[in-house]
């Protein structure tokens, strides 16, 4: 998938997606309501990733793993148990700041 412009139909087409933790990967493929499997890298520094897939899994809206435990992770998952990730709301953000500054 190196060179492809975009995931968007593969994951439309998923039963399930297994990715990294990035923010733009999860969350696209939460708001599609695909099961998630975030398989975090934890080499990286101030691992972001790991807060993110964390926080994610702790509302049960993703499995977690790392590459040493990925097959037993695919192998004992309940996808039933997954919850549905309710998308932000970017508008309430936008309202308050148009209260604050008076452009109502």
């Amino acid at each position: 998938f190196r060179f492809k412009d975009s995931l968007a139909e593969d994951v439309r087409r998923a039963d399930l997606v297994i990715s990294h933790a990035g923010a733009g990967s999860c969350l696209e493929t939460l708001e599609e309501g695909k099961p998630l499997l975030v398989v975090i890298n934890e080499k990286l520094m101030d691992n972001h990733q790991l807060e993110l897939a964390k926080r994610l899994h702790k509302g049960g809206h993703v499995f977690c793993c790392n590459c040493s435990t990925l097959v037993e992770t695919l192998q004992s998952m309940d996808l039933s148990t997954l919850k549905p990730f309710s998308p932000g709301q970017p508008e309430k953000f936008a309202l308050f700041l148009d209260n604050i500054f008076g452009f109502q």
